[in-house]
This record gives structure tokens, sequence and C-alpha cells, in this order.
């Protein structure tokens, strides 16, 4: 039984390291060369590449275009309109002025006039007419009015929605260029695992050659060096899926491979305290303030509605020329005005007031919708900053432990008090712990930024 059992271990253990050759490739087959060189960038490049290259930022800006020039149409409707009118006509048939034989002979005496009956036509058969007027409204005024205010509601919403969308983008460029930094120590701080765990397999395959470890020993140390490698894989895998999401993302050839600056990255954000932020917020908050504009566009839909109960009267004057037309000069002028009023139009008016007020109430109870979420929002956003600010000082003592168990384990080892694999895996653990630093001080700043993009700041 003790010679099966030792086959059995030493079976296990042949194909353990079987596995570890066939998934950890050597050395020379990972230096491949590279068909393109990494693009280097760094942060602020990388938000100015996203800003260049996003389709929903094109759209937002043209929405912005176009609610520029909608509020331009709505202005000029206080302008008075000129316009020329003018055509040809040809009558088929005229009415004409008979004068009888005799109808003009005053008395008895003398000749008859006319001598003849006479036939004197109206005008010609063919008229040509020409006339540049100009009509000025006058109450409209008050619907034009409500109509610039709309049009002004939808351009200052079209221009917090780009401002959004710059800030979404900024902050998605943020959250993938810092994954990308994490993902890329993790993978380092996961080499530096397998290489400890190496040292440690041939510690005790050492060990068991000389017989001071049991063969189910070394079967171990097999088994954590391919856990790592497969950590290993698994970042390189994740790295790969940031790598491509960051090339779509910047609008660069999906597989360009990147290195990314962490140079500028420690600089903290100044933020208001937690009761000043939840004062602004309701003052600068881009959903709030979009709430606001939608509710002025309603105040001005009613006013708009209302106004249609006043009578349209609009002042006019005309200059026309016209020839063939029968008791006209040539060329004359007309001035005035011209009242309009709709009598009835089947309770449209009433209609349209009732929804004007509907929509009105919508927008008052969406503001107290949003300000109420913007409240929890950034009370929720405060609480994870403070726990990330806890975080970030845990990891930073954390590491500070595992830097001076390092220290120690390579006194130890250069007195030989310790195996070389302590050490090695001290080294591993102190990365480790700096991967986990720099991901809590990056979901740090992550934190920040999204505290800024609800008061409506900028991203440092």
């Amino acid at each position: 039984m003790p010679e099966k059992q030792e086959w059995k271990w030493k079976t296990l253990l042949t194909v353990a390291m079987l596995a570890t050759a066939s998934v950890w490739p050597a050395p020379a087959q990972q230096a491949e060369p590279l068909t393109r060189e990494p693009l280097v960038l760094t942060l602020p490049q990388a938000v100015h590449l996203a800003m260049e290259h996003s389709h929903r930022l094109a759209l937002a800006r043209l929405a912005v275009e176009d609610s520029r020039e909608e509020k331009r149409i709505a202005r000029s409707h206080f302008y008075p309109r000129l316009s020329n009118s003018s055509s040809v006509l040809h009558i088929s048939a005229l009415q004409g002025v008979v004068i009888p034989a005799g109808a003009l002979t005053r008395g008895t005496s003398g000749a008859a006039v006319p001598a003849d009956t006479v036939r004197i036509d109206q005008g010609a058969s063919t008229t040509y007419t020409s006339g540049t007027g100009l009509a000025q409204p006058m109450t409209q005024f008050f619907r034009i009015r409500a109509g610039v205010r709309a049009a002004d509601a939808d351009l200052h919403s079209a221009q917090l929605t780009e401002q959004d969308a710059e800030d979404n983008i900024s902050l998605e460029v943020h959250q993938f260029y810092y994954s990308y930094l994490i993902e890329e120590a993790r993978e380092r701080a996961a080499e530096d695992a397998v290489h400890a765990a190496s040292v440690s397999a041939e510690e005790a395959r050492q060990s068991v050659q000389h017989g001071h470890l049991l063969t189910n020993a070394q079967l171990g140390t097999q088994a954590s060096l391919l856990d790592k490698q497969q950590a290993v894989l698994v970042s390189r895998l994740h790295l790969d899926d940031i790598t491509l999401k960051l090339d779509d993302l910047l609008g660069l050839p999906l597989g360009t491979s990147l290195t990314l600056s962490s140079a500028d990255l420690e600089t903290p954000s100044i933020l208001p305290s937690r009761s000043q932020a939840m004062q602004m917020v309701l003052e600068k908050s881009p959903a709030v303030l979009k709430a606001r504009q939608e509710l002025k566009k309603a105040q001005a839909g009613v006013d708009a509605a209302r106004d249609a109960y006043i009578p349209d009267i609009t002042g006019i004057a005309r200059y026309s020329y016209q020839s063939g037309l029968p008791f006209f000069t040539h060329n004359f002028g007309t001035f005035g005005a011209s009242f309009k009023f709709t009598l009835f139009d089947g309770g449209a008016r009433e209609a349209r007031l009732h929804d004007a007020h509907v929509k009105l109430s919508m927008a008052q109870t969406q503001l107290a919708q949003l300000q109420n979420d913007v409240r929890i929002e950034i009370a929720a956003a405060y609480d994870k900053e403070e726990q990330l600010q806890q975080l970030v000082q845990v990891a930073s003592l954390a590491l500070k432990a595992h830097e001076e168990t390092m220290r120690i384990e390579k006194q130890r080892v250069q007195v030989k008090a310790s195996l070389p694999s302590a050490e090695v895996t001290a080294q591993s653990e102190v990365a480790s712990a700096k991967v986990n630093l720099l991901g809590a001080r990056l979901n740090l700043y992550l934190a920040q930024n999204d505290i800024g993009r609800l008061l409506g700041m900028k991203f440092q």
C-alpha cells in the first residue's frame, strides 16, 4: 500500500507539472513581436479624444443649434412682415358703361348728346397689379412673448443636456481609464504572485527530493501556482476587454494597444461640505435645472393658451401699382388695421387652456420629485465618498504593514532564517496591497467626480 500511495502522488504531481507547462507559456513564447506601437495617452488626452468622437455629444450640440434657431424663429414674429404680391390677369369679358344717344342733352334745343349710343369699357382685358405691404402684429405680442419664453426654455434645456453629455462622457472615460490602470497593476501583482508561487514550488520540489516534505506538499504548491497563473490569465482577459471598450469610446481602431499614463491622478477634488452640497444640489444639479426649464416652458404654454382669447389686431400699410383696373390710379397706398377674432371653435381654446394647466401641474410635480431624488442621491454619494476615504486609509496602513513584513523577511533571508520564497511572497503581497490602495484611491476620485457631476461642477 505505501508503494501504491507513493505512485499515486507522483502521478498527480506529474499531471500538475504538465498542466503548468501547458497553461503558462515559456518566456521565449511570450516575447512575440508587436505589430503596432502602443498609443501613449494621458487622462486629459483620452477625454479630449472621446469628446471629439462621441456621437451622443454631437447630437446634443446639434440639438443646441436647433433650439437656438427655433428661438430666433420665435423672436422674428415680433417684427413686421414686409411682402410683395404681384399678378397678371386676363379677363374674358368686361362690364361696360352704356350711354344712350341724347341721354346727356339739356333742354329742347340743340343736337342730341351723344348723337349715338356710346359704350365705355371699364378697365382692360389684361390687368397688371403689384403691391408691397407691411403687416405689424399688435395684440399678438402677448402670444409671441410666451412663445419666445418657451423657446428660450428649450434652448437652456438643450444646453444643459449638452453639458450633461460632456460630463457623462468624461465620467465614462475616467471609469475605463482608472479600470485599465487598476487591472494593469493587478496583472503585474498577479505575475509577482506567480513568481513567488514558482519559487515556493521549486523549494517544495527540492524538499521532497531530500525527504524533508511529503509529495502531497509539493502537489499543493503546484496547485497554488496554477491558481496564480489562472489569476494572471483572467486579469489579462479583463484588461483586453477594457482596452476594447476604451478604443471604442475614444474612436480608435479596435485592438489598438494603449499605454496609459498615471501622472497627475492623485490630485484630490475640492468638494463642499455635506450641508453646503445639500443646498447646492437644488440650485445647480443639471437634472433640477432642466426640470425648472420645463416648468418655465409649461408656464409659457399657459400664458399662450390664455392669450388666445385676445383678438388679433394687425396694423397694415401697402403701396400698390396697377394697370388695367377701373377707377384706380396707377400708384396708390392703403393704410389701416385688420381685426380677427374666432367666435366659436368647438371648445378648442378651453381644451388647450386646460391642457396647458395640466402640463404645468405635471412640470411642478416632476420638479418636486427630482428635488427629492437629488437630495437622496447626493447624500448617498457623500456616504460612499466617506467610506472610500476610510478604505484609502485602511489600504495605506495595510501597504505599510506588508512593506514592513517584506523588510523583515528580506533580513531573515539574508541571515538564512527564512527561505527565499518568504521574501518573494512578501513582495507579491506588497504588490497586491499597492493594487488595493490604487483601486481605493481611483474609486475615491470617481466618487468625488460623481459628486461634482451632481453639483454641476467641472471635472478636474
